[in-house]
C-alpha cells in the first residue's frame, strides 16, 4: 500500500545519474558541502579492461578532482577506496592530483586498498581504514613482452622509487619499513609482499586512524571549520557618556572647520585677537592640566 505521506527521494535525478556514471555525489542537507568520490574495483589506465571487471576510470576522475577544486561551492572531499590497484601511472596521476589540492580531503579504506590503492589512501591529508580492511603491499609488475636488458630492470626500480617516495612523504611509514614489507618472502603465496590489516596499517604508520564513516566524516568537517575564516566582531554598542563625547569632538571638529574671517548664516566675522581669545575660553585651565596629565603618563607608560 502506498504511504503518500512519505519523504522525497534522498537524491535528485542528477545525482542519481552522476553516481551511476562516476560513481559520486555531492552531498546536501549537511553541515558541510562535501563531495564524496569512490574508487572501487581496478583502475583503469592507457588500456580498457574487460567488460565484466568493475573499474574505475582516470579520465573520469582527473576532470572530476579538477572542478572540485575549482567550485567555491565544494568545501572538502571524502575518498571511499575499495579497489585492488590497476595501473600505477593512472593511479598515481589521481594520487596527486588529490595531494596537491587546496581543500580538506579525507580518504577511508573500506575493503580493500591493494596495490597502487595504496598511494591513494594516502594521498589525502587524513586517511581512516576500517578493521576488516586489508592493503597489499608489492612491487610493481607489468604484463605482456619484457626485454631481458638491464634497462628494463632499471626502469622498474625508477617506477618503484616513485611509489615509495609519494607513500613514504604522504605517510609516517619509513622509506626503510615500506622496502622492507615490500620484498617480505613469507606473507604471500604466489607473490612477495605483505598484506596490512585495519590495524597493522595504523600501527605501522601507513594509515592515519582506525574508524569507520562517522569517524572520517567528522574529521572532515572540523578541517573545513579550522580553514574558515574568523567572522569580525560586531563593535560593542557605546555609552550614552561616550555618546556625549562624541558629540562633543563632531561639535569640536565643526568649530575647527571654520575659517577665520568667515561669515556665517549666525556669526559675524571676528578680529584675529578675539578669535584667539574665544578659542581659548572654550578650554577651562582646569580641563587642560588634566589632559597635559594624562597625555605625560601616556607617553612614559605610567598609565
Amino acid at each position: 500500500m502506498c504511504d503518500e505521506n512519505r519523504n522525497e527521494a534522498p537524491f535528485t535525478e542528477e545525482q542519481n545519474q552522476q553516481m551511476i556514471d562516476n560513481g559520486m555525489i555531492a552531498t546536501v542537507n549537511a553541515p558541510h558541502n562535501i563531495h564524496c568520490l569512490s574508487i572501487i574495483g581496478q583502475i583503469e589506465g592507457h588500456f580498457l579492461l574487460p567488460p565484466q571487471t568493475k573499474t574505475t576510470k582516470y579520465e573520469h576522475l582527473i576532470p572530476a578532482l579538477a572542478a572540485i577544486e575549482q567550485d567555491s561551492t565544494v568545501e572538502g572531499l571524502m575518498v571511499v577506496l575499495n579497489t585492488v590497484g590497476g595501473d600505477v601511472e593512472a593511479g598515481l596521476a589521481i594520487a596527486e592530483m588529490i595531494a596537491g589540492m587546496s581543500k580538506p580531503s579525507v580518504s577511508i579504506v573500506l575493503g580493500g586498498g591493494h596495490s597502487i590503492g595504496v598511494p591513494l589512501a594516502v594521498s589525502t591529508d587524513v586517511s581512516f581504514i576500517v578493521p576488516s580492511a586489508t592493503m597489499t603491499i608489492h612491487p610493481v609488475r607489468t604484463n605482456g613482452m619484457v626485454l631481458g636488458v638491464p634497462q628494463t630492470m632499471t626502469w622498474f626500480q625508477k617506477m618503484q622509487d616513485r611509489i615509495t617516495r609519494f607513500v613514504t612523504e604522504n605517510s609516517r611509514m619509513k622509506p626503510q619499513r615500506f622496502r622492507e614489507l615490500l620484498m617480505e618472502k613469507d606473507e604471500l603465496v604466489m607473490d612477495i609482499g605483505t598484506v596490512l590489516e585495519g590495524s597493522e596499517a595504523v600501527r605501522e604508520g601507513l594509515i592515519d586512524h582506525l574508524g569507520g564513516i562517522s569517524d572520517a566524516v567528522q574529521c572532515l568537517y572540523s578541517l573545513i571549520e579550522k580553514r574558515k575564516p574568523a567572522e569580525p566582531e560586531k563593535p560593542a554598542k557605546s555609552s550614552a557618556k561616550g555618546k556625549k563625547s562624541d558629540k562633543a569632538e563632531k561639535s569640536a571638529k565643526s568649530e575647527k572647520a571654520e575659517k577665520p574671517g568667515k561669515t556665517t548664516s549666525h556669526t559675524k566675522p571676528l578680529k584675529p585677537s578675539a578669535q584667539k581669545t574665544a578659542f581659548v575660553q572654550l578650554r577651562p585651565a582646569e580641563t587642560q592640566s588634566r589632559r597635559s596629565a594624562l597625555n605625560s603618563a601616556d607617553w612614559h607608560g605610567d598609565r
